[in-house]
């Protein structure tokens, strides 16, 4: 499956972040995390392993008890249920994955209320 490049369909997470899911199987979800400088992301868990990717910008990012300041072309891996957040340190861009897939960020159910299968957004 592909999905084609649509600068449409950020939905705000919080203050200074908006988040879209790209594409996504029957085990991982990709999003891209548009990041506004000055914001932070709150401290937060959930039970998904979070690799991601900083495309553009800078970050200041907690994982667990260690803090990293972050730019264009580095990466990380958040081991599910650590706690996680980040300062903005200025206009970024991220991609991070996700497994298992996360149905919090699946665009819409199909029809009888069951999740659409592997897909794309836009598709």
């Amino acid at each position: 499956m592909f999905a084609t490049a649509d600068p449409e369909g950020f939905a705000p997470v919080v203050p200074g972040v908006r988040r879209k899911t790209l594409c996504w199987g029957l085990e991982t979800l990709m999003a891209e995390f548009r990041l506004d400088g000055g914001y932070e992301l709150p401290q937060h868990t959930h039970p998904h392993e979070q690799t991601g990717y900083l495309v553009s910008g800078r970050l200041r990012m907690t994982i667990g008890e260690e803090t990293r300041d972050l730019a264009a072309g580095d990466s990380w891996c958040i081991a599910g249920d650590v706690v996680h957040g980040a300062r903005i340190l200025e206009d970024a861009v991220a991609v991070e994955v996700f497994s298992p897939r996360r149905e919090d960020f699946l665009p819409g159910l199909s029809a009888g209320g069951a999740p659409p299968g592997p897909g794309a957004s836009g598709a």
